[in-house]
């Protein structure tokens, strides 16, 4: 019985309008824009009508895309005007040129989602193409970050399969072992060496050529693709050049020593089409589990132990790639590298309070990159806490040190993160000569004259810090800094500003910060003898905790000694921000 492909009805209204404002464009512009033959519907609703665009008349620059006088396109109507049409050339003529996509689909928007409209048409669309062409003629493309995906321009995943992280270098041999390991449902890690017994081998093949039109969806596919010339054209097929022969031994090695019934993974490392000198990009793919022990079988009877061809029964079987999350410091910049709180990469930084403060400054400095943090916090985590630190259930009943630990070990694999006993523990006298930051979130007197002995330390290191926020409402802030090289402590840096702003009438919102907590400030939590604390939400201990870690970030490269006040922009308290430099009360507002 033969089986019939889905019926299509024809262009659907947007279509059919969409088509009538092209044949409009085309009437107003004869010698233009012509279109030719008719409009073909797909069984999925998509309705593709082949264009003729005059170029002749286009500035052509040495280095631009070499266009004839008259080039033809494919313009696709999606069967939604929520997607953007997309323009496709009929041969691989531009494939490997900056903004082509698998040889063939230009790349018209680098982000739809902010550059189409849904009520432009075609109209839009055709002004992209006439504006895509006269860059690409007139070499205006940079080739170097066009093809931000070097294997197709597109990114390849198959929905369904784990993320591969990348974050040690991978070697540049033609052909290398590295090893999988699974992390979670979701995550695989890819190392040099494997990191346990649920590790799988993983071939690593380094191709001497991009892959312009992408790799395929088969594995023969990929095969041809690969022994394909660097513009993409086939030069045999089926494939039985070096670079598949490589991939197919390198596959059946690794499947025979790895369990049954477990995918077969493989990573391709791929030079950058315009930059060759530039990292390899990394694609990761795999066969899954039937056909790879159907590949594990035909490895085991092959004389010697390698496939010379692609065995009939695996031809065919289907790739799923894999989403390669590639965070090898040569291929990534971290996102807040120009941002204040950058002060604190690599830096060793001690937490004293992991509360309200100290929970949340601990988990910003984690992923600004601090690569050490020491904690200290003698309570423990209670349900009523949770309104807003930064735990979860599971944690309820744990020390509190030992909990944000937890938490922040799971942030960052790499940062090294130990639990210190609570000051003024003589343990922690030299912590000012080894740390890089001690910050105080305590709001504990003792604690404040502890840090005033580490402040007359002769070889004081550490920058010294109090973070606090005010009792009604925790969205006024306050960081009180000591640089190193000063011998005075946090209580007499901050004994001054309070004088400085308790005699400013302009700084009335913050007075607070150094009076009593009136009636109802304070709120106890509990019914019985609790400890009294502030009131505040999540929102308001984050946002004014994040206000107050920026504000520190912008002195840790050249700290001055002083005072910083902040408001959040609910509270409409001006100034929202103020410093005082310690010693010089004329010095506001910087």
């Amino acid at each position: 019985m033969t089986k019939r492909r889905p019926r299509s009805d024809g262009p659907n209204d947007w279509q059919r309008l969409q088509l009538a404002e092209l044949k409009a464009l085309a009437d107003k512009h004869p010698g233009e824009v012509r279109v030719v033959g008719r409009p073909r519907t797909s069984p999925g609703g998509q309705v593709a009508v082949t264009i003729h665009i005059r170029t002749a008349d286009m500035p052509r620059s040495p280095g631009g895309l070499r266009l004839a006088n008259t080039e033809e396109f494919l313009l696709v109507l999606p069967s939604t005007p929520l997607a953007p049409p997309e323009v496709q050339t009929l041969d691989h003529r531009f494939a490997g040129t900056p903004h082509v996509l698998q040889g063939s689909r230009l790349c018209l928007y680098l982000d739809p989602a902010r550059e189409w409209d849904p009520l432009a048409g075609v109209p839009s669309v055709m002004s992209r193409l006439w504006q895509w062409l006269t860059d690409a003629a007139a070499g205006k493309f940079d080739a170097g970050t066009a093809l931000y995906h070097a294997v197709g321009g597109v990114l390849h995943s198959t929905p369904g399969t784990p993320a591969v992280v990348v974050r040690e270098p991978v070697a540049h041999a033609r052909a290398a072992v590295g090893w999988l390991t699974p992390r979670t449902a979701y995550r695989l890690d890819l190392t040099s060496r494997s990191q346990s017994g649920d590790s799988l081998r993983t071939p690593i093949l380094t191709l001497e050529h991009a892959l312009p039109l992408g790799a395929g969806e088969t594995l023969a596919h990929l095969m041809t693709l690969i022994d394909a010339s660097p513009t993409g054209t086939p030069r045999q097929t089926p494939p039985s050049g070096a670079a598949s022969r490589a991939l197919l031994t390198a596959l059946a090695a690794s499947a025979l020593r790895n369990p049954e019934g477990t995918a077969q993974h493989f990573v391709l490392a791929v030079p950058h089409p315009a930059a060759p000198r530039s990292p390899l990009f990394l694609l990761a793919g795999r066969l899954p589990s039937g056909p790879s022990d159907l590949l594990r079988q035909l490895a085991r009877r092959a004389t010697p132990r390698h496939l010379s061809a692609l065995p009939a029964e695996v031809s065919d079987v289907g790739i799923e790639w894999c989403y390669l999350s590639d965070e090898r410091p040569a291929v990534t910049t971290r996102r807040d590298a120009q941002r204040p709180v950058h002060a604190f990469d690599g830096r060793h930084v001690h937490i004293w309070g992991c509360g309200g403060i100290g929970s949340w400054a601990a988990e910003l400095m984690v992923r600004a990159g601090a690569s050490r943090l020491t904690l200290s916090d003698p309570g423990r985590i209670t349900g009523g806490l949770l309104v807003r630190q930064n735990y979860t259930e599971d944690h309820i009943g744990m020390p509190k040190a030992h909990a944000l630990a937890q938490r922040l070990a799971s942030i960052r694999d790499d940062v090294s993160i130990d639990v210190a006993p609570q000051p003024p523990s003589p343990e922690l006298l030299e912590a000012a000569d080894h740390a890089d930051l001690i910050l105080d979130a305590t709001i504990s007197v003792t604690v404040a004259r502890f840090l005033d002995q580490l402040a007359q330390r002769p070889h004081r290191k550490a920058v010294l810090a109090q973070l606090a926020v005010d009792t009604r409402t925790a969205s006024l802030g306050i960081l009180t800094l000591v640089a190193p090289g000063t011998h005075w402590g946090p209580s007499a840096v901050d004994q001054a500003a309070g004088r400085y702003v308790l005699a400013t009438p302009d700084l009335e919102p913050y007075h607070g910060l150094w009076a009593e907590p009136a009636p109802g400030d304070e709120l106890r939590p509990v019914r019985g003898c609790s400890v009294p604390t502030f009131h505040g939400s999540a929102a308001d201990l984050m946002a004014t905790t994040a206000t107050l870690v920026n504000l520190l970030g912008t002195q840790m490269r050249d700290p001055v000694s002083g005072t910083h006040l902040c408001a959040q922009p609910h509270t409409g308290v001006q100034p929202a921000h103020w410093f005082l430099a310690h010693g010089a009360p004329a010095l506001r507002a910087r």
